[in-house]
């Protein structure tokens, strides 16, 4: 079967089209612009071309006929009428969202869904989950929305028991699936456009775990959800002192890192104190405080929560080295920020400067005005340690002047083909 990705760039696609070819299928795709995952699914021999136009998707299919067109989620709400979902369906393609292709991988090969959902912290966690089992010597199989050191972003192993995934709400996406075991690593309202309401968002994730044989929450999101008592949930204590205990940067990382051995201790019978030596060894992972060179890192964080919980660790670091910290921020999309820029208030509390520059754009209303750097800045608390600016050589040269001087520079934002992250990796390289 020739399974087609469109968008196949994106942290969910590009994983899953790994599988596919992994689990012997036939794999091809697009996507709108080239990236650093574009480049590496070429590089493990998937066939990507850049463009998503009528001409060349019917160009693939003539070369190899199409059976299944998978597309990513915000491929339709960026543009309802794609050429490629019309030409799938003006020549009887199978089209569908990826969770359809990856439940028929999961049903075929009779694996156990292992789901990490949650506002925050969902692929750091995964990201945890994978490197315990690997740990263990288990065969597993998997995907996870970031790249990682000890694997690859996606992979499928013949003989997995266990299928670790992180499931995304964005879309509503996670409501397809029906997991052994669901670990929920937080909780903060949304993908408003998704998710009208803080109710409606709420609700979505009673229905997940109502699909859940197993749940592991928090109990400040169980007492969020009003979850009941249950022998299908268990709750943790965020002041369990064994938490405190992990050898992880930043109290966030540190649930993270207890979720993630209480998932994989219930899924395999380890002992906690078995996992948590392993988990202290955890070498993280790309854009969750990667080093990009010395005294510079990059974090994905983009909602008031994600920024909280890069913070904590970017401060803890900076602390025990005595150095000031220097944040440069990009929010992602517009449409976020007309719903969270009340929320800013004390988010870069601590930072000695930040530098703003504008939103990373994606699927917006062409008829709502961007917010710019000068319009959201006001939102601190503490407007005085941010200023506008934008990615270019004076941002260069004001990151080489910080980190001559010293100090710890954290990029926080977004990801993708033309964002901070990107242009990052290109000016100062890879560690």
């Amino acid at each position: 079967m020739h399974i087609y990705f469109s968008g196949i760039g994106g942290h969910a696609i590009g994983p899953l089209a790994m599988i596919a070819k992994q689990a012997g299928y036939d794999v091809s795709g697009s996507d709108k612009q080239e990236s650093l995952e574009t480049k590496n699914l070429q590089q493990q021999g998937i066939a990507v071309h850049i463009g998503q136009t009528t001409e060349q998707i019917a160009a693939v299919h003539a070369k190899q006929p199409i059976d299944w067109l998978v597309y990513s989620s915000a491929l339709t709400y960026g543009s309802p009428n794609h050429p490629e979902l019309a030409f799938a369906e003006e020549h009887g393609i199978k089209h569908s969202k990826r969770d359809d292709l990856l439940n028929k991988i999961i049903e075929d090969r009779n694996l156990k869904l292992l789901a990490f959902s949650g506002t925050h912290g969902k692929t750091t966690t995964t990201a945890m989950a994978i490197w315990l089992m690997q740990n263990l010597n288990l065969p597993i199989s998997y995907s996870v929305g970031a790249r990682i050191s000890f694997g690859p972003m996606g992979t499928f192993t013949p003989g997995s028991e266990y299928f670790i995934y992180e499931c995304d709400e964005f879309d509503r996406n996670f409501l397809a699936f029906h997991p052994y075991l669901s670990a929920i690593t937080g909780i903060a309202w949304d993908h408003h456009e998704i998710f009208p309401t803080r109710e409606d968002y709420n609700e979505a994730y009673v229905d997940f775990i109502g699909q859940s044989q197993h749940t592991i929450a928090w109990e400040r999101d169980s007492d969020i959800l009003r979850l009941p008592t249950s022998t299908s949930l268990t709750v943790l204590s965020d002041s369990d002192p064994a938490i405190a205990a992990i050898k992880q940067y930043g109290v966030f990382n540190r649930q993270d890192a207890w979720l993630a051995v209480q998932a994989v201790a219930y899924c395999t019978g380890t002992p906690v104190e078995q996992l948590v030596p392993i988990i202290d060894r955890f070498p993280g992972l790309t854009q969750r405080m990667e080093r990009l060179a010395p005294n510079l890192y990059t974090n994905y964080a983009h909602t008031p929560e994600k920024i909280k919980g890069g913070m904590s660790a970017a401060l803890e670091m900076a602390a025990e080295a005595g150095q000031d910290l220097i944040i440069i921020y990009e929010p992602l999309t517009n449409r976020r920020q007309l719903y969270i820029k009340d929320d800013y208030k004390d988010t870069f509390a601590g930072a000695a400067k930040v530098y703003w520059v504008p939103t990373y754009l994606a699927r917006e209303d062409p008829d709502v005005a961007v917010l710019s750097p000068a319009e959201l800045i006001p939102y601190l608390s503490d407007p005085s340690i941010a200023e506008p600016a934008a990615i270019d050589d004076t941002l260069a040269a004001h990151i080489r002047e910080h980190l001559d001087q010293g100090a710890l520079v954290v990029a926080m934002g977004a990801a993708g083909g033309g964002s901070l992250d990107e242009w990052l990796r290109e000016r100062f390289g890879a560690a």
